[in-house]
């Protein structure tokens, strides 16, 4: 995968040969914007990569609703704007300077909250009044902040506010409910992807335990993976997934709160840049799955893959399953016919054998052992 320029610097120094953090692990890519980006910084720390794009991004440069909005904030003085987005702040003003609309001159002077960072570098890449952010980079901050009379009396006061994608109900209604003047503008908005193929499986294989984390950078894309479990019909198990070991890691509250409302825990970095995701997943999935210790053999068995003695080791999928199993129960008897049913294809008791066997022959470390009559165990 060819090697991007990350937002913030990330240390990949690590003597050749040493073993990558996320090898033998599956970590999938819901974003559609920067996805290259994400996967990038995913695959050089070894992982196994899936893109599923859970949303795409429809522009309104040409769109009539986006002009009549830019056509109402130029139609008398603005008092205040709220930018949420860098990328939405930006294309609206170079569609309205495509359109011979002056409205960079009509917000000259004009205080700009910004809701993030990357709003905030828009602002004043444009010249314009960079007045307030919060730290949350939430748009609730914005409406609380507003509401406490930060800049001035709410009533009569002209706001413009830009969408980023879905509606932003909460902020505009409480704004008007202030008896502020609202004008909203619809930059972008966010719908389902031409090609949903790869979001179907995705969710199909997160119900199915085939990955080990998903990895969200906007709100949108979690509702859309959610709604697209329950087309599915697999949102039951997609949920119990997520709550049995799949890690839902988001870029920040913003992005996890439909998982959030729906009953998913979610893991966020502490700063909601994609090298800061990167690192979160590099640090949450290894400590989910506990080291083991075989006699003088030390075992991390991971999603596709295990990490004996510092080796990777990848068995086929069969015993890989009969792995797992074990190692979800360490140091206890598992017996055939529990084995049985982690096979995927099913089977009797010579295919339990024949996948204990091969798994013996793949670690090449005395690891598994037999019980007579009972099953089997992992020697820990």
């Amino acid at each position: 995968m060819t090697e991007t320029r990350l937002d913030s610097p990330v240390d990949d120094a690590r003597p050749a040969g040493e073993l990558l953090p996320l090898a033998g692990y599956t970590v999938a890519v819901t974003a559609a914007r920067r996805r290259e980006e994400l996967g990038a910084l995913l695959d050089r720390r070894g992982a196994r990569v899936v893109h599923a794009p859970a949303i795409r991004i429809v522009p309104l440069a040409d769109d009539a609703e986006l002009v009549s909005a830019t056509r109402a904030v130029l139609a008398a003085p603005v008092d205040l704007v709220v930018a949420t987005t860098g990328v939405g702040f930006r294309g609206w003003l170079e569609a309205a300077e495509a359109w011979d609309l002056p409205l960079r001159a009509h917000l000259r002077g004009v205080r700009v909250l910004a809701r993030g960072p990357k709003a905030r570098g828009a602002i004043r890449g444009a010249g314009l009044v960079d007045a307030w952010s919060p730290a949350s980079e939430s748009s609730a901050e914005v409406l609380e902040h507003l509401l406490s009379g930060a800049e001035g009396p709410l009533p009569g006061r002209r706001i413009a506010v830009q969408l980023h994608g879905d509606p932003l109900p909460e902020l505009v209604s409480g704004l008007r409910a202030a008896g502020a003047d609202v004008v909203q503008v619809p930059v972008y908005r966010w719908v389902r992807p031409e090609d949903t193929g790869p979001l179907r499986r995705l969710v199909t294989a997160i119900a199915a335990r085939g990955v080990d984390a998903v990895t969200f950078t906007s709100a949108p894309a979690a509702a859309s993976l959610l709604e697209t479990a329950d087309e599915e019909g697999v949102r039951a198990g997609l949920l119990a997934a997520f709550a049995g070991g799949v890690l839902a890691v988001c870029v920040g509250p913003v992005t996890a709160a439909p998982l959030e409302a729906a009953g998913v825990a979610t893991r966020q970095p502490e700063r909601a840049r994609l090298g800061a995701l990167a690192r979160e997943v590099v640090a949450r999935l290894p400590e989910r799955d506990p080291l083991l210790v075989a006699g003088a053999h030390q075992l991390h068995v991971r999603g596709y893959a295990a990490v004996l003695d510092g080796r990777l080791v990848e068995p086929a999928p069969g015993p890989m399953a009969v792995l797992r199993a074990l190692a979800r129960r360490p140091g206890a008897v598992v017996s055939r016919a529990d084995l049985i049913r982690e096979l995927s294809g099913g089977g009797d008791a010579h295919a339990v054998e024949m996948a204990v066997t091969r798994l013996r022959a793949a670690l090449g470390a005395p690891v598994v052992e037999t019980v007579v009559k009972r099953g089997y165990r992992l020697a820990v």
